[in-house]
């Protein structure tokens, strides 16, 4: 009779920890564990392994961090049944330690998800989508029409436009994807728009959105790679 923990295979070197996180996710991309599943406790997984209590104690406090695995008090720990931010958590530690090396990156990685999500949406998008996209745009105006400090309100109007042609695509996957880079791109997009709001530029920025949107409207994917690169006003001068 197979048991429990017939998936798990004896670590031999490395990080033991490390090993054990292995093991275990080794375990899910191959679906011998699944969404929901329940994972041996930690004496079993111990055992099996050859390895301390308290390496497998750490590997699954960092799994439980990661948002892979959750424990239920009184019944055990299980695979995570969806996706969690917190999975984002490691790339965006990655891209702070390494900001410099990866900004180019970065931006290789946005234009691809984004011209990407875009034909999609254009596939997809109906009248009633077209009518939600206006109006995101129209408080983008009247936000930028506004007195004061306008920052944080544009900028968060910016986001809720994004993710809503984001929404056009749906696909899940992609939206997780779109979620992802828009958090490792907060820094950079972020100052851009306060560059803009700053030296006056706003309604530029607004245009560049609009530009978006007659892109969904007309189905016209032509020059979208180049169309979306100019939304990003990488150098504009800050004054």
């Amino acid at each position: 009779m197979a048991q429990p923990t017939d998936y798990l295979k004896s670590i031999k070197s490395e990080s033991v920890v490390q090993q054990v996180i292995n093991c275990l996710t080794d375990a899910m991309i191959s679906k011998r564990l699944k969404p929901g599943d329940q994972i041996p406790t930690e004496p079993e997984l111990a055992e099996a392994l050859g390895v301390a209590r308290t390496s497998v104690r750490e590997a699954t406090k960092i799994l439980n961090y990661l948002g892979v695995l959750e424990s239920k008090r009184a019944e055990g720990t299980f695979v995570a049944s969806g996706f969690q931010e917190s999975m984002i958590d490691p790339m965006v530690y990655g891209v702070i330690l390494n900001q410099d090396e990866n900004f180019q990156h970065l931006m290789e990685l946005r234009e691809m998800t984004e011209v990407g999500m875009l034909r999609l949406a254009i596939q997809k998008r109906d009248e009633n989508d077209l009518a939600l996209l206006k109006e995101k745009l129209e408080d983008m105006e009247r936000i930028a029409a506004k007195e004061g400090d306008i920052l944080e309100e544009f900028f968060a109007a910016d986001n809720v436009f994004h993710d809503a042609v984001s929404a056009l695509c749906r696909n899940p996957m992609a939206d997780k994807v779109n979620r992802v880079v828009r958090t490792l791109t907060f820094a950079v997009r972020h100052d851009t728009v306060e560059t803009m709001i700053k030296t006056g530029r706003a309604q530029e920025l607004i245009d560049a959105h609009w530009k978006i949107f007659d892109m969904l409207r007309n189905r016209d994917a032509n020059a979208m790679e180049e169309n979306i690169r100019n939304t990003y006003f990488l150098n504009v001068d800050k004054g």
